[in-house]
């Protein structure tokens, strides 16, 4: 039952406005699939006429291959009607006059009058949102609006109708059929903002029977009062006129005849809430005075997620953009030295060919050695940001000895030190520990060449180990060239390397490797460090969670 305490008559002004002023096709067919009325908005979708569809079957605007697949769809849904309202649609295709197709969303609603059998049906171009659908990959940060159920200007002229009881019976059928099935929330009050009409939509999204808001309150009571407060503010200074924090908030550019559409966040009984996009429109009477607003208002939950999503997509893909340049970059400087030395070393082995040039060949050929060692570890380095950045690196603890792991490590890294430079280890506390061994290793492994390559020949790279019950200590400590303390708030990102890093070869990923997979494993990274006096890595893992 409709709650009003306008007249009847201005009931049926209020909805044939809403008929004729919709910015949705609306159309009516009887049981036999003939459209019996079609509003503007419609007409001007499909490029036709009232004249050219009254009486001619639904069939008419729907592409030919549909019709017989449509008619049986029709026929069974003629001999059982159910409503079928907005967000429970059916996705099909229709035909403009001209004979272009578009993909449309129909919802379908039903009534009897005087023993005839009506289908309303809700039609909306959902062409922008296909197009959004297909084209996500080159959207920028500009989002096309994804509701294609908006309503613009409601306003004009309430055309005053003298109707007769059966008239104003189907009438009032007819609007009431639409209020019940439209999917959006349509709401009206009086020239004061007091709510005269609650329809089922906001009764469903809102919480509230129309029983309990009806002739009593206004809109203020689902909208949160701070962002009233605020849009007062905003709208006294676009205005230039004061505005009064309250209902005039949403009504006063209606009354000033200005397109009043804003998003605004609804509150539902239970102080849940949820984002709408509101349209107000001024109700006018037969002498154009205004007895009252209309407000249409429609959830865009999903649109804002999809807003939020494709921006986290669009992050993505433009940090994906700048890595792959960065790479690209760093890729081209960092292979020329080892490549050119492969090169130049192959080229003078083949003619280093007599027994006496063979100290030369070997010299050549560990050079060769080295540069690809080098070219290596570029690589692995940039595939292990990329396995970081997929996240498929997984964590796999297992029980070892700290002190002969690391004794072992050092072994292996004694070649690649720079000519007499030496490692010294110290280890306190228990020697066995639960850790991933091989994130452990590539830890280390980075540090301490790191430490060898910004460090003197002869110096003295020194690895120490603390371990407890609950946590463990990794300290690499070098006498190398140190880092600025403006540097060591960037060390740990993506291709950074410190200013005084000059020609030492470097892509800037070994830092943040480090940190990544000490992360992994529940630890943090500390830096000490000062120009010309060394540095000292200290990582801290918690083992208790490990």
């Amino acid at each position: 039952m409709l709650n009003t305490v306008i007249n009847r008559n201005e009931i049926s002004n209020h909805f044939e406005a809403f008929f004729e002023y919709a910015t949705m096709g609306i159309l009516i067919t009887d049981n036999n699939g003939n459209i019996t009325a079609i509003n503007p908005f419609a007409l001007k979708e499909f490029g036709y006429t009232g004249k050219e569809l009254i009486g001619k079957k639904i069939e008419v605007l729907i592409p030919a291959r549909f019709h017989k697949k449509h008619i049986q769809h029709r026929e069974k849904y003629s001999k059982k009607n159910q409503s079928r309202p907005m967000g429970a649609v059916m996705n099909l295709l229709a035909a403009k006059k001209n004979g272009t197709e578009f993909p449309v969303e129909i919802s379908l609603g039903n009534y009897h009058n005087n023993g005839d059998k009506y289908v309303i049906a809700f039609i909306s171009n959902i062409s922008m949102r296909k197009k959004a659908e297909a084209d996500i990959e080159i959207i920028n940060n500009n989002l096309e609006t994804t509701v294609e159920l908006r309503t613009r200007d409601l306003k004009g002229t309430l055309h005053q109708l003298e109707i007769s009881a059966k008239k104003l019976e189907k009438a009032t059928s007819f609007q009431k059929a639409i209020l019940d099935n439209v999917g959006a929330m349509i709401i009206t009050g009086d020239k004061y903002g007091i709510i005269q009409t609650f329809n089922p939509e906001a009764e469903k999204e809102l919480g509230y029977s129309a029983d309990e808001l009806v002739n009593i309150h206004n809109a203020l009571i689902f909208h949160d009062p701070s962002e009233v407060s605020r849009r007062a503010i905003e709208l006294s200074k676009e205005l230039q006129i004061s505005i009064p924090d309250g209902v005039e908030v949403f009504l006063t550019k209606s009354r000033l005849g200005l397109h009043n559409e804003q998003e605004w966040t609804y509150i539902r009984k239970n102080g849940t809430r949820f984002p709408v996009l509101l349209n107000i429109t001024v109700l006018k009477n037969e002498r154009n005075i205004a007895i009252g607003f209309l407000g249409v208002a429609i959830n865009i939950s999903e649109r804002k997620k999809t807003e939020v999503d494709l921006k986290i997509a669009l992050g993505k893909e433009k940090e994906l953009n700048e890595l792959k340049s960065r790479f690209v970059s760093m890729a081209s400087h960092e292979f020329r030295t080892p490549l050119s030395t492969v090169l130049s070393s192959a080229y003078l082995i083949e003619k280093y060919a007599t027994a006496e040039d063979q100290p030369k060949r070997i010299t050549h050929l560990q050079r060769i050695v080295s540069s690809v060692t080098m070219l290596t570890d570029i690589l692995n380095d940039f595939l292990s940001v990329g396995r970081i950045e997929e996240g498929k690196i997984q964590v796999r603890p297992t029980l070892f000895n700290i002190r002969e792991f690391i004794l072992t490590l050092i072994k292996e890294t004694k070649n690649n030190l720079k000519k007499k430079q030496r490692i010294r280890y110290h280890h306190e506390g228990i020697p066995d520990i639960l850790l991933d061994a091989s994130l452990l290793k590539h830890i280390i492994m980075n540090l301490v060449s790191n430490a060898s390559k910004f460090s003197a020949e002869a110096s003295l790279i020194e690895i120490k180990t603390i371990c407890h019950n609950d946590y463990i200590i990794l300290s690499i400590k070098d006498q190398g060239i140190g880092i600025s303390k403006e540097d060591q708030k960037h060390l740990m990102e993506r291709f950074f390397r410190g200013a005084n890093a000059g020609n030492i070869q470097g892509t800037g990923l070994g830092l943040h490797i480090v940190s990544k997979y000490a992360e992994l494993l529940n630890g943090t990274v500390e830096c000490k460090s000062e120009l010309e006096k060394g540095t000292e890595f200290v990582i801290t893992f918690d083992i208790k969670t490990v």
